[in-house]
C-alpha cells in the first residue's frame, strides 16, 4: 500500500490518495464472501456451498466490490493518515478512483487539516474581576428552602383558595367545545403561584371553594411546545375538591437538630455560609476562566475547518441523547416535542460549537507557546485521586494508556487557562 499527499485549492485541505496491492483488494473479497456466501442461491448447488468464481458468474463480479471496499478501507486510511502525519480534523470524503478484480485499489480520502494558529495578545490582557459575596439573605433563603422540605400540609375548609395554597382539582380543557389530547386529569395537585400551568390557569382558581365549579377561560402562548395547542383559545372545566397550605416549622435550634447535625441554628447558618462561599468562590474561578479564554480568543484570528464544528456538533447531539436516556426519551422524541428538526437544533449548536473548537485550538497554542507540560508524577497522582473516588484499582487505570493520554491533554489545557488567568491584570 502506498499513499501520496497533496494539498487541494482550500485552505486546511489534502487529498491522500490510496494505492492498495490487486492480491489485498482479492483477499478482501475472499473473506466478503465467505461471510455471504450462505444467502446465494446458486442451481446445484447448496446455500453458501457455491464456488466464489460461480457466484460472481452468476450475479457480476462486481457483486463482492463495495463490502470488500468497506471490509479493507478504514483500516487502510487510518494507518495512511498516520503514516503521512496528516492532522485530519473532519471525515474524509471518499472517491474511489479504480475498483476492478485483478487490478490496484485506487481511492482518495480529503481531509480538512488542522489549522495553524497565530496567536493574539494573551498576556497581560484585562479582565474585570468576579466576586461574589454571602448576604444573610443569602442564607435566610436556603434556610426557608430548608424548612420548605420539612413542612407539614394542614387542610383548609373554612376559606376559600387563596395564592400559595396546594389545591386538588380536576380539569378538563377544549378549544372550540372539543376536548384536546393532555387536557384532563382527576384528583391533580396544583400549587397556586407555582407557574406551572400556562398563564392564567392558576390565577383564576384563586377565590374557588371546595366543591365549586368553574369554566376558566386561557390562551396558550404562542410558542407552546405542541403547535396543535400553541395560540389557541381554550376553556377548562374546573372542580374544586381540597385545599391545603403548607405550615412551616419554627427556625429554632430545635430546627437545626431535626434538619441538620448541628446542635444549634447558629452553627447551622455558618455551615451553610462555608458551603455558599465555597460554591460562590468557585462560580467566579469558572467565570473568571471563560471571561480570560473569550478575550484570548477574541485576540485570535484563526480560519476554523468547518468539518472541525461537525464534529463538535456530532458530541454535543451525542451529549444530549446521553441526557436523554437518564430520562428516558429519545432524541426524536425530545425534538417532536420542541417542535424542531435535528437540522434546525444543529444549527442552534453551530455557534456554540464554533466557540468550543476555537478555545480547544487556542489553549493548545498557548500549550505550544510557553511548552507546558503534564508531568508523570502530576499524571499519576490524578490517576490515584480517580482510582479512590470510583472505587477502581489503582494498577487497573495507570495501565490504561488511552486514560493517561486524555489526562496529559486536560491538565495541559488546565495548565494553559491558568497560565493566562495568572498573566491577566484583573481590575
Amino acid at each position: 500500500m502506498s499513499v501520496k499527499v497533496e494539498n487541494t485549492e482550500n485552505k486546511n485541505e489534502v487529498k491522500l490518495t490510496f494505492t492498495v496491492e490487486a492480491e489485498k483488494f482479492e483477499w478482501a473479497m475472499k473473506k466478503v464472501y465467505a461471510k455471504t456466501a450462505k444467502y446465494f442461491n446458486i442451481p446445484g448447488f447448496r446455500k453458501g456451498k457455491a464456488p466464489m468464481q460461480l457466484v460472481e458468474r452468476q450475479y457480476g463480479s462486481q457483486i463482492f466490490y463495495e463490502d470488500a471496499f468497506n471490509e479493507i478501507a478504514p483500516e487502510i486510511y487510518d494507518e495512511g493518515i498516520k503514516e503521512s502525519k496528516v492532522d485530519a480534523v473532519s471525515k474524509p470524503n471518499i472517491d474511489v478512483v479504480q475498483m476492478e478484480k485483478g487490478k490496484e485499489l485506487i481511492f482518495t480520502a480529503t481531509v480538512q487539516t488542522k489549522p495553524e494558529v497565530t496567536l493574539g495578545k494573551y498576556k497581560g490582557i484585562e479582565i474585570k474581576k468576579i466576586e461574589y459575596n454571602v448576604s444573610d439573605e443569602d442564607i435566610d433563603h436556603e434556610i426557608g428552602h430548608m424548612a420548605d422540605k420539612n413542612s407539614r400540609l394542614v387542610s383548609i375548609e373554612d376559606r376559600p383558595v387563596e395564592n400559595k395554597d396546594i389545591t386538588v382539582i380536576d380539569y378538563e380543557g377544549s378549544i372550540d367545545g372539543v376536548p384536546f389530547e393532555g387536557g384532563e386529569a382527576e384528583g391533580h395537585e396544583l400549587e397556586i403561584g407555582s407557574n406551572t400551568f400556562i398563564p392564567g390557569f392558576e390565577e383564576q382558581i384563586i377565590g374557588m371553594k371546595i366543591d365549586e365549579e368553574k369554566d376558566i377561560k386561557v390562551k396558550f402562548p404562542d410558542d407552546y411546545f405542541s403547535k396543535d395547542l400553541a395560540g389557541k383559545d381554550a376553556v377548562f372545566k374546573i372542580k374544586l375538591h381540597e385545599i391545603k397550605k403548607k405550615e412551616l416549622p419554627a427556625i429554632d435550634d430545635e430546627f437545626a437538630k431535626d434538619v441538620s447535625e448541628f446542635d444549634t441554628l447558629k452553627e447551622l447558618k455558618n455551615s451553610i455560609k462555608e458551603r455558599l462561599e465555597t460554591e460562590n468562590k468557585n462560580k467566579a474561578k469558572y467565570e473568571t476562566e471563560e471571561e480570560a479564554i473569550k478575550t484570548v480568543c477574541e485576540n485570535t484570528k484563526l480560519d476554523i475547518p468547518s468539518g472541525m464544528v461537525e464534529l463538535e456538533i456530532d458530541n454535543m447531539v451525542k451529549d444530549v441523547e446521553t441526557r436523554l436516556s437518564y430520562q428516558g426519551l429519545k432524541l426524536e422524541q425530545y425534538l417532536q416535542i420542541l417542535g424542531k428538526t435535528e437540522t434546525e437544533m444543529r444549527k442552534e449548536l453551530e455557534e456554540q460549537a464554533e466557540r468550543s473548537v476555537k478555545s480547544r485550538l487556542v489553549l493548545e497554542a498557548i500549550v505550544d507557546a510557553e511548552k507546558l507540560v503534564a508531568s508523570e508524577d502530576e499524571i499519576t497522582e490524578k490517576i490515584k485521586e480517580m482510582a479512590k473516588q470510583y472505587n477502581k484499582e489503582e494498577k487497573e487505570l495507570l495501565e490504561n494508556e488511552q486514560l493517561k493520554n486524555y489526562l496529559t491533554d486536560s491538565m495541559k489545557t488546565e495548565k494553559a487557562i491558568e497560565f493566562i488567568v495568572k498573566n491577566a491584570k484583573i481590575k
